[in-house]
């Protein structure tokens, strides 16, 4: 349980890291598109760290490859 909250936390934290930085990034006159944008980037870099740490935490075993039954 404290393992999940954990992970959650982490890409909480990951999601606002990453939308503070392209908010800084960005020019100054923001339109509704450029906070699409940077909702986007951040929701991707969120999920790509949530496979990432699934994977290499062994949480996901075999995720690329399948053993065949003979």
């Amino acid at each position: 349980m404290t393992r999940t909250v954990g992970l959650a936390a982490a890409l909480i934290f990951i999601f606002a890291a990453v939308a503070g930085i392209m908010l800084k990034v960005m020019p100054a006159p923001l339109k509704d598109s450029d906070f699409l944008v940077i909702g986007t980037v951040a929701t991707m870099a969120s999920l790509l760290a949530l496979f990432v740490l699934l994977v290499t935490t062994g949480h996901m075993s075999n995720v690329f490859f399948k053993r065949r039954k003979k």
